[in-house]
């Protein structure tokens, strides 16, 4: 297929874009490239690409694509609340008018990227695609709301999917830190301490970036009648842990590590436990191969061979929330997260 990629150079973008050439597929990438100053490691794979804000995409740039994959967006908690309405703008509502025009010009595939989080506060009850969304974030909100608003426009003519990806883990050209298995190891990794700001006691499920890659071509692949209009948790019903658990795992893989708790942490009201069958029951090609063991080992050996720091993981060059605040206040943002003349040459 001919394939859009919208957030191309982003966490999940820089690892599926060449899962998606070795499966065959001629991929083009979009992307506003705001962490284009963020590279970790290399592998980062070059392919035609449009920088463009998910905003002003036009029926122009959508011309003669077979599906789009829409990965782009605010990409987590902390950086959708820095403004809850820019959230709900990009995250939602330029989601909707992507799909709206995606249809309009007769791309039949779209895969929407959603998370479990739209579960949020669902307590010790396992959660499946059909129970009830219950987000506790402006982030987990504006993909429910975004779920909602394209499943409308399904039809015979137009098939979107929503993957509802678990907490990924896992290396990336463009890793993040602000993920629960990354952050620790990384911790672990620079300085010998799993730091736990809350009290662990919140489940997750957790998923290797590799495996959501994986079951986006999985969907690509699969006949339209087995996924319009449907909803899969990505991940692996087995991989549901409460988060002191995941520090026991990275405890176990960073030789000479210890657990520490932030003073006063105390639970986070986000937890939920996913059952991930339908993905594996009505889609077999899907094959994760990943686990938070070999994952949390995966991330030692890359992190501690790139000999980065704590100030370096919690601060603007690799912290998400962290960069998009430093790019605002030297403005090359404007306060609608837009670049400015001067640093949209600078980056194009």
């Amino acid at each position: 297929m001919r394939v859009l990629v919208t957030g191309h150079k982003g966490y999940i973008g820089t690892v599926m874009v060449p899962m998606l050439i070795e499966d065959g597929h001629k991929v083009i990438g979009l992307d506003s490239n705001l962490y284009g100053s963020c590279t970790f490691m290399e592998g980062l794979v070059d392919v035609p690409e449009m920088q463009i804000d998910i905003r002003d995409v036009q029926k122009e740039d959508l011309d003669r694509f077979d599906a789009i994959i829409h990965l782009a967006g605010l990409s987590n908690d902390p950086l959708g609340n820095l403004d809850p309405e820019l959230t709900m703008e990009i995250n939602y509502l330029s989601t909707v008018r992507l799909s709206e025009i995606a249809k309009e010009v007769g791309i039949s595939r779209f895969l929407f990227s959603s998370t479990c989080s739209v579960y949020g506060a669902a307590g010790e009850q396992v959660v499946d695609e059909e129970s009830d969304f219950n987000p506790v974030t402006p982030y987990g909100q504006s993909k429910a709301l975004a779920e909602k608003g394209i499943s409308k426009l399904a039809g015979e003519d137009f098939c979107p999917t929503f993957l509802r990806s678990a907490t990924a883990y896992g290396s990336s050209p463009r890793l993040r830190f602000d993920l629960v298995i990354n952050n620790l190891v990384a911790w672990a990794a620079s300085t010998g301490v799993i730091y736990l700001k809350g009290d662990g006691s919140a489940w997750r499920p957790v998923v290797h970036v590799e495996d959501i890659a994986r079951a986006f071509i999985a969907v690509l692949h699969a006949s339209k009648e087995k996924v319009n209009n449907q909803a899969f948790n990505v991940g692996i019903t087995q991989e549901n842990y409460r988060i002191k658990t995941l520090a026991d795992i990275v405890n176990v893989a960073v030789p000479g590590s210890r657990i520490e708790y932030a003073d006063g942490a105390g639970p986070d009201k986000r937890s939920y436990r996913v059952n991930c069958n339908k993905l594996h029951h009505e889609l077999p090609e899907f094959k994760p191969i990943w686990d938070a063991r070999k994952g949390a080992e995966q991330l030692f050996d890359v992190i501690q061979a790139s000999r980065i720091s704590q100030k370096d993981f919690e601060g603007p060059k690799f912290n998400r929330s962290e960069h998009i605040k430093q790019l605002l206040q030297e403005g090359s943002l404007d306060q609608s997260l837009r670049w400015n003349k001067a640093a949209e040459i600078r980056n194009s």
